[in-house]
């Protein structure tokens, strides 16, 4: 409870969980911590996983859907859940199916507004396109990884989020705490996240990221952890970072990132050190004007 009041005190306005976090406790304690300032902030939540094996329970069919959007308005204590995610492209169940039932949600007031998390660029186009054609309701959001050491969105999914005019959530937007300032070439601090390896990272890149991370932070007299924040702040496309601290001053050091401002020099830095491999087609060589393809290689 205490650190959601800091987190209002703040000016935060939305708070994100799933049905399947700490097995519906996160929901629960969520509803709770809360209580009559439900209607001061928005909840999301987020269906897909689950914590029961029935061969009918996994995914975003109509049933589970209804089954699961039912739990998670009770553990929360409310009658209405402001964005309701899809947690993963569902490879099992039509896209038609998924969005006709969120669609219904919609309309009987029981979800304000829908999105999706951990799709994939051409995933997330697919989609805008089906509920276009339905007329359903469409997504409005796009919940994925981004930080300094994994920067793979921005090949296709920031791309497609800006082109649809989806919003962004960033999830673990410190590399699961790697990039939290704990993190050192001689050793690495106690306490990161053992059962969940994820996010995967280049440690020999992230090093040199933590060391301009250092630098920039010296001068700004900031954590680490604050400079990694305000440069994701500061990039296109970004509209608001996940913060998942466990304790009061992490989330009081993370809730500083925002009164961060990166020159462009600084931004550039941080950039360069993090910068992704090329990949094709992005790395293909731009044409000149009158030119083509089958001209260039034909030279």
């Amino acid at each position: 409870t205490r650190m959601v009041d800091l987190s209002i005190e703040a000016g935060i306005n939305i708070f994100d969980t799933a049905n399947v976090y700490s097995s519906g406790v996160s929901e629960e304690m969520l509803g709770k911590a809360l209580g009559s300032r439900r209607q001061d902030v928005l909840i999301a939540t987020k269906v897909y996983n689950t914590t029961t094996t029935g061969p009918n329970d996994l995914g975003t069919s109509r049933n589970a859907i209804m089954r699961e959007v039912e739990g998670s308005l009770k553990r929360l204590g409310t009658d209405y859940i402001d964005l309701y995610q899809v947690h993963n492209f569902d490879v099992t169940t039509p896209l038609e199916e998924t969005l006709r039932a969120l669609d219904d949600l919609v309309r009987q007031g029981k979800v304000r507004y829908i999105g999706l998390s951990n799709f994939a660029g051409w995933e997330i186009a697919k989609a805008d396109g089906v509920a276009k054609v339905m007329g359903a309701e469409r997504f409005i959001s796009s919940q994925s990884y981004y930080s300094l050491v994994g920067r793979e969105l921005e090949r296709e999914i920031i791309p497609a989020a800006m082109d649809l005019g989806l919003g962004t959530f960033i999830w673990s937007p410190l590399a699961g705490g790697f990039l939290s300032g704990k993190y050192t070439h001689d050793g690495e601090a106690e306490g990161r996240r053992t059962k969940f390896d994820y996010p995967q990272l280049d440690r020999n890149q992230g090093f040199e990221v933590i060391d301009v991370l250092r630098q920039i932070a010296e001068e700004k007299d900031a954590s680490v952890a604050q400079i990694a924040l305000a440069w994701l702040l500061h990039k296109p496309g970004v509209t608001s970072a996940i913060v998942g601290a466990r304790k009061e001053e992490q989330l009081i050091d993370n809730l500083g990132a925002v009164d961060i401002a990166l020159s462009d020099e600084e931004m550039a830095q941080l950039d360069e050190v993090s910068a992704l491999r090329p990949e094709y087609p992005g790395n293909l060589p731009p044409l000149r004007r009158g030119e083509s393809l089958l001209t260039r290689f034909a030279d």
